[in-house]
């Protein structure tokens, strides 16, 4: 009896070294801080050319674990939210997901980002969101896009929760459905205004610290979304446009 085996595909040599380096910082042998030796010396170490550690250290730095200080000094870094979020987004329009899809998830998530923002938020957070909400009404008084401070809004709120799960797993979807706001805007003439009307409530539900009105507003506020989105003649199973996105 003949066993069909064919040959083994080795790993190339650059994904090796970066897999050791990441499982020397996830396991905590490797803290945030710490500097990495030079790549001739890390090169020398496991046994490669330099050109392939530094592809190896290239991949640790696009996944944000590593980053550079003074441009040459390698340290090891945490992932930030806003740096992860941009390649988690691109990687659902990629598999074409659709604005029901997106709001499904993000409308059970950003109430309860809502809800625990209200029971957490310190001085300093509730001084983000106010200067956020103040800036926004300045925009739409204007005739303005406010799709920016749209965004960073929900962002602030979920600072605000100090649930850093949380805070990484909204931020990608929140990119997306949040951007839609500008499809929607020119569209329909009361949509800025109320949007605003919806930060402004719930963040008057933060300062107050009442977790279920910040709840249910941003309950309201997810279901204007979808019906703005509707109303504009967009269906749910549309695909959000790339081009709003990034």
């Amino acid at each position: 009896m003949t066993i069909p085996l064919g040959k083994l595909k080795a790993p190339p040599a650059y994904q090796v070294v970066s897999e050791a380096l990441q499982r020397l910082i996830l396991a905590g042998a490797l803290k945030p801080g710490d500097p990495l030796p030079p790549e001739v010396e890390l090169a020398g170490r496991f046994g490669v050319n330099r050109s392939t550690m530094r592809e190896g250290i290239r991949a640790l730095e696009s996944a944000g674990l590593v980053g550079r200080e003074g441009r040459k000094r390698l340290v090891v870094t945490v992932p930030r939210h806003a740096d992860l979020a941009p390649g988690l987004s691109r990687a659902m329009i990629m598999q074409e997901v659709t604005f029901r899809e997106v709001w499904q998830v993000a409308n059970t998530l950003e109430p309860l980002v809502a809800e625990l923002a209200a029971a957490k938020a310190d001085a300093a957070d509730i001084a983000a969101l106010a200067a956020n909400v103040a800036a926004m009404a300045e925009r739409v008084a204007d005739g303005r896009s406010p799709a920016a401070l749209d965004l960073e809004f929900h962002t602030l709120l979920a600072e605000a929760t100090g649930n850093r799960v949380l805070l990484l797993a909204r931020e990608p979807i929140g990119l997306l459905l949040f951007s839609t706001f500008e499809t929607i805007r020119p569209e329909i003439p009361q949509a800025a205004l109320r949007n605003l009307e919806a930060h402004q409530s719930i963040l008057a539900a933060v300062e107050a610290r009442d977790a279920m009105v910040a709840r249910e507003w941003m309950q309201k506020h997810m279901r204007d979304l979808m019906r703005g989105w509707l109303l504009g003649g967009h269906g749910m199973d549309s695909r959000i446009d790339p081009a709003l996105t990034f």
